[in-house]
């Protein structure tokens, strides 16, 4: 099939050995199961129902895929097309439900499932753009739109405010940099490279992020001290800023 209908690339590279096409599939399935148990560990935290598990395991395994099918208009989302995504997503919220993730190792185990499905997500999302015939900016953007919309989604299902939005450490920025990866090496003809770099620095970096507590600055870092101008109201009092006129007085005399 041609790579810029279907959205994926038709690069033979002597690197790239394996079909891009399968390579694209295995790897959003695999975001897909690791999201979809990422959402059920939600659902467990807040204590849900396997009604709730199933829902925020949908949720999040799904939204990402959804929003950038959606954007792209290349057809129906794949997620409602191919039905190993809701069954990905499920087996996700099976595998929550099932086993209880909690202690050290457990959490350890669920960021590093998080930061390789970001690197996932933002690999595919970037991929398929390109292969449509997007620019390499509105590309950049499709992929970290991939792969944080679904998080972003389930954030809200709960009642929070999604973690990209501040006060973590660095996520978005993870999903940026394997986009440009993902870019940068898709042009060069090398998709399959691509998506092992970009998965894998996403991985890395979102990891060593947590571990080190890496965040973006906040804006009082930033902030421009100006010179402290008279209120309002002495402005009023003195002629809407005007100096007062002085008046000479004569000093009289003993």
């Amino acid at each position: 099939m041609d790579g810029t209908r279907t959205g994926y690339g038709n690069s033979r590279s002597g690197v790239d050995l394996f079909d891009p096409k399968a390579v694209f599939d295995a790897v959003d399935l695999a975001g897909v199961l690791a999201n979809g148990v990422l959402g059920g560990a939600v659902a467990r935290q807040l204590r849900m129902d396997p009604v709730g598990f199933l829902v925020l395991a949908l949720t999040s395994a799904l939204g990402g895929g959804v929003l950038r099918d959606t954007l792209l208009q290349a057809g129906t989302p794949v997620a409602l097309t191919n039905p190993a995504y809701l069954f990905a997503a499920i087996a996700g919220a099976v595998i929550a439900y099932a086993i209880e993730l909690k202690g050290k190792w457990a959490n350890r185990f669920l960021i590093v499932i998080d930061a390789f499905a970001l690197g996932c997500w933002a690999a595919t999302g970037t991929a398929k753009a390109l292969g449509l015939g997007l620019e390499w900016l509105p590309a950049i953007l499709i992929g970290v739109v991939t792969a944080v919309g679904g998080g972003m989604i389930r954030d809200i299902v709960v009642g929070r405010v999604p973690a990209i939005f501040g006060g973590n450490t660095l996520y978005a920025t993870g999903a940026l940099v394997a986009a440009v990866e993902m870019v940068i090496l898709y042009q060069l003809g090398l998709q399959n490279v691509g998506m092992g770099v970009a998965i894998g620095t996403c991985a890395v970096l979102c990891t060593v992020a947590r571990r080190r507590g890496w965040r973006l600055p906040g804006p009082g870092e930033f902030s421009v001290r100006l010179s402290r101008r008279p209120r309002t109201e002495d402005r009023r009092s003195s002629g809407q800023g005007w100096p007062r006129p002085r008046f000479w007085k004569p000093r009289l005399r003993r």
